[in-house]
């Protein structure tokens, strides 16, 4: 059969184009200049101009609903909220890291181009309407990070990170690939609008088709980082260069959530016989909400402080999509998650950025005791952590706060009062380890004199810039949960 494709379906896939584009035009420029490493901020440019061209494509195509390549991909609200979301955490992590003492100065090309290709790999799953497309798309974002990690310039956790992140996600997959050929072994096709219709009578009546959906799950959490499957975050986070966790803790936790939204669409939650394995993932969520707040309560690495509560945060948004799939108002369900991953991500990435910006070498790993006196020195920098860490911590009138409000709401509407309790406990307990910093850099003397750290403007401006966003957005919460309550709407 030969499928034909349309101007339409490239201009579709335009922001993928770009970013392409703009990841090669660097590396072919090197590579004609002898392999000499050119000018970074040159090399930056590069890539924002990218970014910029594909931001333009994706706000035109905004209020449009179509399909390319014949139905594999799919361009609705969710894809567009969550393109944008991605394109911003990309420029974010890439001005993080020609920062970065991380970065080796001679392969920033290099870290260029795969993390394009990483924000490449997580536009198909966003758009993805087939499950093998998917596959494809967590594949080519998995294997740019794993490089990425692996090329810091720490030469031992980077290493590790690396290598513990590259067996447990191949192994992740691999139960994911497992589950979507028992998904085609019944329905006969990869498509999702297939597997949504089918859904609700197979969960029902076919056992084989269960498991695949359940492995399907499976592989989906890992990514998210969900108990049990979460004991490599903490670890890869710590290895891997702090502009990079920035970007892997935000852009690849929202497409994968996105993608979960889809699933979920097919009501499949509804059906009788998956009411146990409901039942199931309602209470990893609540062992996630404490396994994350109380890791993180234990860490003395700040950047592993960061990496339990992101695992505590997995529980909280997956509150929302257990909302969303269970029927009754379950736009609502959909509509706090998409803002929660909007939120999320900007606070994660400001706090990562301004760890980012105190470290002093690559083998760093700040502690508390690194951020003690941080006032007096720099300011801004500590009113802009402490706007985050509250923010996180969910403190009105911060954007954490309407992100936790919606999602619990929607979920007591729903009838899942006990994990909306669970979810406000988290979110006490998490209180002590958020606000120790903030006393530390407010309350205490340094122990010893801070060096002085290297001048990085575009780092500072963008974590400033993050910091505002947090406090506007946050002022201005019930637009943008409408806009994100319309993105989900063409699908629940």
């Amino acid at each position: 059969m030969q499928v034909a494709f349309s101007l339409i379906d490239f201009l579709l896939v335009a922001p993928a184009l770009a970013l392409f584009v703009a990841s090669c035009t660097p590396l072919l420029i090197k590579v004609l200049c002898g392999n000499q490493e050119q000018n970074s901020f040159a090399t930056l440019i590069y890539a924002y101009v990218g970014i910029v061209v594909a931001a333009g494509f994706t706000l035109s195509m905004l209020g449009v609903a179509r399909s390319a390549f014949d139905g594999a991909l799919v361009f609705d609200g969710i894809s567009f909220c969550t393109t944008l979301i991605v394109l911003l955490v990309t420029a974010v992590a890439l001005t993080f890291a020609r920062d970065s003492y991380s970065t080796n100065p001679g392969q920033f090309t290099e870290a260029t181009f795969l993390t394009l290709n990483a924000a490449i790999g997580m536009l198909t799953v966003v758009w993805a309407n087939d499950l093998i497309v998917t596959f494809v798309g967590i594949e080519l974002f998995s294997l740019s990070l794993y490089v990425l990690i692996a090329m810091s310039m720490e030469e031992k956790l980077s290493k590790e990170a690396a290598f513990k992140y590259f067996i447990l996600g191949s192994f992740a997959s691999a139960i994911m690939l497992y589950g979507i050929s028992f998904i085609y072994g019944t329905v006969g096709s990869t498509y999702l609008p297939d597997l949504l219709q089918a859904s609700p009578n197979l969960l029902a009546t076919n056992r084989l088709f269960l498991l695949g959906f359940v492995l399907l799950l499976v592989g989906i959490c890992f990514k998210i980082a969900v108990f049990p499957f979460h004991s490599w975050a903490p670890d890869v986070y710590q290895g891997a260069p702090t502009p990079l966790t920035a970007f892997m803790a935000t852009g690849v936790k929202a497409v994968s959530l996105a993608f979960f939204l889809r699933l979920v669409a097919s009501q499949a939650f509804t059906v009788e016989k998956f009411w146990p394995f409901v039942d199931v993932l309602q209470w990893l969520i609540a062992l996630t909400i404490l396994v994350g707040n109380v890791g993180a309560f234990r860490q003395k690495s700040l950047k592993r402080m960061l990496a339990y509560s992101s695992i505590a945060h997995s529980g909280y948004v997956m509150i929302g999509v257990v909302a969303a799939g269970i029927g009754g108002s379950s736009m609502l369900g959909a509509g706090g998650v998409m803002f929660y991953i909007f939120s999320y991500s900007i606070m994660t990435a400001g706090a990562f950025g301004v760890l980012h910006i105190l470290e002093p070498h690559a083998d760093a790993d700040l502690t508390l005791e690194d951020l003690k006196g941080l006032a007096r020195e720099k300011p801004w920098v500590a009113l802009t952590m402490s706007i985050l860490l509250m923010s996180l911590t969910g403190i009105p009138p911060t954007l954490g706060f309407f992100g936790k409000f919606f999602i619990f709401s929607a979920a007591i509407k729903q009838g899942l009062v006990w994990l909306a309790v669970w979810g406000v406990v988290g979110s006490v307990i998490s209180v002590f380890y958020y606000l120790r910093p903030v006393v530390a850099m407010y309350m205490e003397e340094p122990l010893l004199r801070r060096g002085v750290l290297r001048l990085r403007p575009l780092s500072y401006f963008t974590v400033a810039f993050l910091g505002l966003l947090v406090v506007a957005c946050g002022l201005a919460a019930e637009p943008v949960y409408q806009a994100m309550l319309s993105s989900v709407s063409q699908v629940f």
